[in-house]
């Protein structure tokens, strides 16, 4: 039988990579239901594309503008709209898989929801794991459900310690593990230059195609911040058995060194396809329609240290992370609208990592035991990072 895929975030980089997958093994998967948010043209082109069952949209006004075109085109997808219902095809018993690729916090809930449900959860939103690691995990150990990352830095991570034929990752005589970063576009930016740049020249980044938020976070590098606190949710390690090696080139994507001095690495090219191909398939490999890589051609391999004093935001995470409590969700909060300010032109660039540490100073580190701890924390850190902005306090550095 082919397993069915609910898409959480289906328009968005990962999304559209997972279709991609998906349509080169028609024997093994169908897309059951899509969820999308601005891109509705998008939307109408998947539905009209795999056909699924339900697509899942922000509002009753946008379900009801892609009605109508599906209706025209005589398709059988049935349009709901609201986060209860993208909850509900996250957990629906149709679905075998769930694929959680919402941005930010808007993706908690239903990605939450899919772990109650115990499905095998691919999980691109680290943003879940950051505000609330502790209760997903729990949620897929009582259920029953595998948990496996896609992020390409965790999916490689998970492949050095997969035990042959499947299962957990086998942790024993595990030292540290090293998350690769390639350093952004900003790498080699004087330090002088960042007040000025802009957010286009943010989102350009050097060796992947991503979202516009998770492109600035690469540039900052609280991409790799939230990499550290997924790590550490994932794979049992605390803070200062993670660390971050930056890598230019994006070709080595993590790395497991090991007691006897052994260090394992993943290779690939810089293409998402690769994670979401394994994740889908685990503990198979299938085709994701990437090109095995080249070394010779490639030539060369580059490493060196982060550079904490142009990365503040680096530093930033490992701080909320041994904070533990709720810092975790206090920074991703504040870094969600700072970014969002930094986009609009609101913010300079500098300023992301300001608004980011005022509001972990700000806002009280509490303990969380159930969702609605973190959703609360969640807003105080919001308002308060809005109130921040708003004051125009924030100067660059």
């Amino acid at each position: 039988m082919r397993a069915r895929l609910s898409i959480l975030g289906a328009t968005g980089s990962i999304g559209r990579s997972t279709l991609d997958v998906v349509a080169r093994h028609p024997d093994r998967f169908e897309v059951f239901a899509v969820s999308g948010h601005s891109r509705v043209d998008a939307l109408f082109d998947i539905c009209r594309a795999h056909r699924p069952a339900i697509a899942v949209v922000p509002d009753e006004r946008t379900a009801s503008s892609l009605r109508q075109r599906l209706h025209g085109l005589a398709l059988p997808t049935l349009v709901e709209s609201g986060e209860a219902a993208l909850a509900a095809i996250a957990a629906a018993p149709e679905a075998d898989i769930v694929m959680a690729a919402i941005v930010g916090a808007a993706g908690l809930v239903p990605t939450l929801a899919a772990a109650r449900a115990g499905k095998k959860l691919l999980l691109a939103n680290k943003e879940a794991l950051v505000m609330a690691g502790d209760l997903l995990i729990e949620a897929v150990r009582r259920s029953g459900g595998q948990l496996l990352p896609v992020d390409s830095e965790h999916n490689a991570i998970f492949q050095c310690l997969a035990k042959h034929g499947g299962g957990e990752p086998d942790l024993r005589g595990v030292r540290r593990i090293l998350l690769t970063a390639s350093g952004g576009p900003f790498r080699q930016t004087p330090n002088s230059a960042l007040a000025s740049v802009t957010p286009d020249a943010a989102c350009a980044h050097p060796n992947w195609v991503m979202g516009r938020k998770i492109s600035v976070d690469s540039a900052t590098m609280m991409n790799k911040g939230l990499e550290i606190i997924e790590a550490h949710y994932l794979f049992g390690m605390d803070a200062a058995r993670i660390e971050v090696l930056v890598h230019p080139q994006s070709i080595v994507h993590s790395l497991v060194a090991f007691d006897d001095g052994s260090v394992i690495a993943q290779l690939g090219q810089p293409d998402m396809r690769t994670p979401i191909a394994y994740a889908l398939a685990y503990p198979d490999r299938i085709d994701a329609g990437v090109d095995t890589l080249d070394l010779a051609r490639i030539g060369r391999l580059d490493f060196e240290s982060p550079d904490f004093l142009r990365f503040p935001c680096l530093e930033l995470a490992y701080r909320a992370l041994r904070a533990s409590g709720t810092a975790c969700a206090i920074l991703n909060a504040a870094n969600e609208e700072a970014v969002a300010a930094f986009l609009d032109g609101r913010l300079s660039f500098p300023g992301i990592a300001e608004v980011v540490a005022a509001t972990l100073d700000a806002v009280a580190d509490t303990r969380a035991t159930a969702l609605d701890d973190i959703l609360e924390v969640d807003r105080k850190a919001r308002a308060w990072a809005k109130e921040r902005l708003a004051a125009r306090t924030v100067r660059p550095a």
